[in-house]
């Protein structure tokens, strides 16, 4: 297995958004490289898409950092927001789903646009495949860069599991670690159930974790 040299998902305990506790693999080399690379992007928008708790909001954070942009959750978006947005040159949008109105989206897009502005917008669908009722809005949605985030590789849920019960100061040994990456679905999703699961059991008994209870709980 590589180094650890980095963390990855959105997890609560101990969140840490810096690059280098970012875990990069193949399955989101592309997206770490264009926010590791900015602001030398081929275009001012950039989508980055994957399931929840793949690591888009550490990105998000990571990118703030870089380019001291404006941070804003969907639910924030609304008519007042363009006073503030105004005032950065680079905007991020997290866990962006279509939620407000379409009008709002297209006039953001239109203002990075005119202003020469950078946006990161993370979705779980890429937003070039959202059904937008807008036309314009449609067409401006495939004109963007985009990086999706895979299902984890084997080298990125042993990053996973080791630094999340590191964290919780759970102590696995390499073999269970290893059967469990042979044996878990292949979803950011599950394997935060299982990690909260195991931590749950963990402080319950208040005993080390064993392989029959990694196998209970798979």
């Amino acid at each position: 297995m590589k180094e650890l040299n980095q963390l990855l998902l959105d997890f609560d305990i101990k969140t840490n958004f810096n690059d280098h506790d970012y875990y990069v693999s193949v399955s989101n080399y592309f997206a770490f490289n264009l926010i590791d690379k900015w602001p030398k992007w081929e275009k001012k928008i950039l989508n980055i898409s994957g399931e929840k708790f793949s690591g888009k909001t550490h990105l998000a954070n990571i990118f703030k950092s870089k380019a001291s942009a404006l941070f804003l959750n969907e639910n924030q978006i609304n008519d007042e927001i363009f006073k503030k947005i105004k005032l950065y040159e680079s905007i991020i949008i997290d866990g962006f789903s279509n939620a407000f109105d379409e009008k709002l989206t297209y006039s953001i897009l239109n203002l990075v646009d005119q202003d020469s502005k950078y946006l990161l917008i993370n979705s779980e669908t890429p937003i070039a495949e959202i059904n937008f009722k807008l036309p314009d809005l449609a067409s401006r949605s495939k004109n963007v860069l985009h990086a999706k985030i895979d299902p984890p590789d084997d080298d990125l849920i042993f990053a996973i599991i080791l630094k999340n019960f590191s964290d919780r100061q759970i102590k696995l040994e390499k073999k269970i670690i290893e059967f469990v990456i042979n044996r878990i679905d292949r979803s950011y999703g599950k394997i935060s159930e299982f990690i909260y699961k195991i931590d749950e059991l963990s402080l319950k008994k208040k005993k080390p974790i064993n392989l029959k209870t990694i196998k209970e709980i798979l």
